[in-house]
């Protein structure tokens, strides 16, 4: 039994921010050790600033691949830093080398996330030596080139370290995201379980609305997952027997997810059958315990301990079984149908039962299983000058956001002269790091970006009040920097406040420190109010505008999907490439969707119009993609033969899927149809089900009625919420 000093310890290692905040405090550590041993404080905050960009430029990768990043980013840095040395006493060319170089690097972003953090980075580290040259003055040519040179030893000396660590610890970031991923799962599983609790009178939209947010979370642990898995283990071919556990434990969360999202009936019709019976609670519970099972799961992968699947949702599961069976004792032929969907739910959670009772965390082989990932980074220098071309447009989110960030930057540098500010170049850097490509992501992070400035300025001027020795205000910058990578992801208000107060105390090295507040103030109030006129002013990114084409790929998604889930009810079941890319493309396409309508929220007021339509189809989409994963948790080989009438009704949903979107596409009304057909086909499908003791045939029969009644309500949500945008441009026009 671990002693509980021990156990503190285990879990404070374990913790995912654990090994970024060790790292970044062995670089400064190990940086301030150094200047103080050969008394050259004053290079300290040329070095810090140098880690700090190399740090930002970091990414995800095994050895080799970090070695390959960190040369390129040094390579980037060295450039960036002489060019910027030699221009800036020339402010037409400084600007104009600033400006083309941030829109070339966000560019490459369109290459994939390492390049987009090195170009932000690289963008970071070109303002760090303006910011160096700036306080040495002008003149002093030999200060600017070795402030240069000390912020790539920084750079230089983070990158070295980041190389040794993501050796030494090599696999820690996929159980990171895999105790993550199951512990998303775990809270998805939960909220789920809200909507099988049988009351009268309940708020469906709102339970709806959070387990879509939530599933839009669980789809992007999925994807950081599957990159850290891809990064390190190749995209295809067999796992080895160390990788082959944390491949089986992603396929495993994305069966979980597969049959977390399946809905089998309507949970109004099923509460309003059920209400005078424990069988929903009885569901419910299990569902919640098996969310806590999942986040207990995660939890032991991230402690690197056995996993023990509870007694108690064990019992839970039999508990449920006789409730069901109870039931179907008593033979209500008005609750056939409900009851088999209530089955299709219960072998859901039987499977996911036994899942979690297996050996979760063994290394048992991967025989027969399809292992393939799909990777869309490009590998090539022709798909990289493919894909760099494409962004070569206005319509380009890229383009439109590195063209924005250009001006912005370039009329920051006017009025930085145009007032003569003293340190004026934090005005760029606070454009560079509040600026987003969407409006509302500009609009929070310009929020933040004044409270942690505020917050960090009044903690500088208390702490160089308290402590006035040096020995201690380098302690204090040093904390002050592992803060800030600590929380620079996900409390960017923190983040701000902390490297607020370790520049002002480096900086304090060097000079008067209390005189640099109230510059740093008016500098980032400044860069916030040109960051926030470029986001409203210059190419705007309003979702509005694209939300129609979001919501036509939903649609086209769950086409696909359908298509591919309907041939393996044709050919058998099989995990393989072609239908897990079918699935992660259409619960992406949902995420996409939520996260879009989030960012649609905090735009100004008159580009809120029709939210509510917005999010009506968001909700009615869900549903669909609930049916959906229904038939795809349960696929394979029909055993009958008369199935005609099965596939021309998947068929035609495939037909009515791809016009609904079109018609969000072209922003136009769906084509009419004939709704008592489609009624009628939903009503023969269902009693070809009762008649029939395929279960599977039964479930398939259920699903795609279940389908084929929900396209009305598919067709108005898509135009209400395409139609009054084509209306408005219209009206415009005339």
């Amino acid at each position: 039994m671990p002693s509980p000093i021990n156990e503190r310890l285990t879990r404070l290692w374990a913790h995912e921010k654990a090994s970024t905040a060790l790292r970044v405090s062995i670089a400064f550590g190990g940086a301030m050790a150094l200047c103080w041993q050969f008394q050259q404080l004053a290079a300290l905050p040329a070095v810090f600033l140098g880690i700090i960009a190399s740090a930002i430029a970091e990414t995800d990768d095994n050895g080799f691949g970090r070695t390959k990043a960190v040369l390129l980013s040094l390579l980037c840095f060295g450039a960036a830093a002489g060019a910027i040395t030699l221009l800036f006493p020339y402010p037409l060319a400084f600007i104009a080398c600033l400006a083309a170089t941030t829109f070339a690097l966000t560019l490459l972003g369109a290459l994939g996330e390492r390049y987009a953090s090195i170009a932000q980075g690289t963008v970071a580290l070109m303002l760090y030596a303006a910011i160096g040259i700036d306080q040495h003055g002008v003149g002093d040519a030999e200060a600017a080139w070795r402030g240069a040179g000390q912020l790539l030893a920084g750079a230089a000396w983070y990158g070295a370290l980041s190389i040794l660590w993501t050796i030494l610890f090599a696999n820690r970031p996929v159980r990171e995201r895999l105790a993550r991923l199951f512990a998303e799962l775990g809270r998805y599983l939960q909220l789920k379980a809200a909507l099988f609790e049988p009351i009268r009178d309940r708020d469906l939209h709102a339970r709806r609305l959070a387990l879509s947010e939530q599933n839009a979370r669980v789809v992007a642990a999925l994807e950081a997952t599957k990159n850290a898995i891809i990064s390190r283990f190749g995209r295809s071919g067999r796992p080895g027997v160390q990788s082959g556990l944390y491949f089986r434990l992603y396929y495993m969360a994305q069966e979980f997810h597969e049959r977390a999202s399946s809905s089998h009936y309507p949970y109004e019709a099923l509460a309003e059958a059920f209400f005078h019976s424990d069988v929903l609670y009885r569901g419910q519970r299990l569902l919640e315990l098996q969310g806590r099972a999942c986040r207990a799961l995660g939890e032991a992968i991230r402690l690197r301990r056995p996993f023990q699947y509870g007694a108690g949702t064990r019992q839970a599961m039999v508990d449920l079984r006789q409730s069901l069976d109870h039931l179907h004792a008593r033979g209500d032929g008005r609750q056939t149908r409900l009851l088999a969907s209530l089955e299709s739910l219960v072998r859901n959670l039987q499977a996911i039962d036994r899942r979690l009772a297996e050996d979760t965390l063994s290394d048992a082989p991967l025989d027969g299983m399809d292992t393939r990932l799909r990777d869309a980074s490009p590998h090539t220098l022709r798909e990289m000058a493919t894909r760099l071309g494409r962004q070569l447009s206005p319509t380009s989110v890229l383009f439109r956001h590195g063209l924005r960030m250009a001006i912005a930057l370039c009329a920051g540098y006017a009025v930085m002269h145009a007032i003569g500010a003293r340190n004026g170049f934090w005005i760029l850097l606070t454009i560079a790091f509040v600026c987003r490509p969407s409006f509302g992501a500009t609009r929070r992070r310009l929020a933040q970006r004044i409270a942690g400035t505020l917050l960090g300025l009044a903690a500088t001027w208390a702490l160089m009040q308290l402590f006035v020795g040096v020995e201690v205000q380098l302690l204090l910058a040093l904390l002050a920097a592992v803060v800030f990578f600590v929380s620079r992801t996900d409390r960017y208000a923190l983040a701000t406040a902390a490297i607020t107060v370790m520049a002002l105390l480096c900086f304090n090295l060097i000079g008067d420190g209390f005189v640099l507040i109230w510059p740093r103030l008016l500098d980032t109030l400044i860069g916030c109010a040109i960051a926030a006129a470029a986001s409203f002013l210059i190419l705007p990114d309003w979702r509005g505008r694209q939300l129609h084409l979001v919501m036509a790929g939903v649609v086209d998604a769950h086409a696909r999907y359908l298509g591919q889930v309907l041939e393996q009810y044709r050919s058998g079941m099989r995990d393989d490439l072609p239908y897990r890319v079918a699935r992660r493309d259409m619960h992406n396409a949902e995420a996409a969707l939520s996260v879009a309508l989030s960012n649609r929220l905090r735009e100004p007021g008159r580009y809120r119009r029709d939210l509510d339509a917005a999010f009506r189809f968001l909700a009615v989409s869900n549903t669909a993609l609930g049916y959906l994963s229904g038939l795809g948790a349960h696929r394979g080989t029909l055993d009958s033969e008369a199935d005609e009438a099965v596939f021309a009704a998947g068929a035609h949903l495939q037909r009515a899927l791809a016009q609904i979107a079109a018609a969000l596409s072209a922003r136009r009304a769906p084509p009419a149809v004939d709704a008592a057909a489609e009624t009628a086909m939903a009503e023969a499908l269902e009693r070809a089900g009762d008649a029939t003791d395929d279960p599977r045939r039964r479930l398939l029969g259920t699903q795609l009625a279940l389908l084929l009644r929900l396209l009305p309500d598919l067709r108005n949500a898509a135009e209400a919420a395409g139609a009054p945008a084509a209306n408005s441009r219209l009206a415009a026009a005339g």
